[in-house]
């Protein structure tokens, strides 16, 4: 006995699902590597030549203003002491001066 293989036509099938929302669920785009965040606070404390409080990992704080910056560092101009140029590795974080006078002395 020879049997015959029946295929349907899958030419309607695919017409029918071109028109129709797709019904599982797309990946989100993957986020960009970098926000431009960093910079732009950056270049707006340097423009501005706002004072910044610069706290190290160790504790230490230095304070001046932010001349320039790349991908690892930060040049601090300061007044009284020279001109120091810090790892942002060892940055643990910063603020501007201003908002610390603000702050309860205990």
């Amino acid at each position: 006995m020879n049997r015959k293989l029946i295929r349907p036509d899958l030419s309607e099938i695919k017409e029918h699902f071109q028109g129709a929302p797709r019904a599982y669920r797309t990946r989100k785009p993957v986020p960009p590597d970098q926000t431009n965040a960093e910079s732009f606070y950056y270049l707006k404390q340097m423009a501005n030549k706002t004072r910044m409080v610069i706290v190290l990992k160790d504790g230490e704080e230095i304070r001046g203003t932010i001349e320039w910056y790349d991908k690892f560092a930060l040049k601090v101009h300061r007044t009284a002491e020279p001109n120091i140029l810090l790892l942002k590795d060892n940055v643990k974080y910063m603020y501007k001066e201003n908002e610390d006078k603000g702050q309860d002395e205990d």
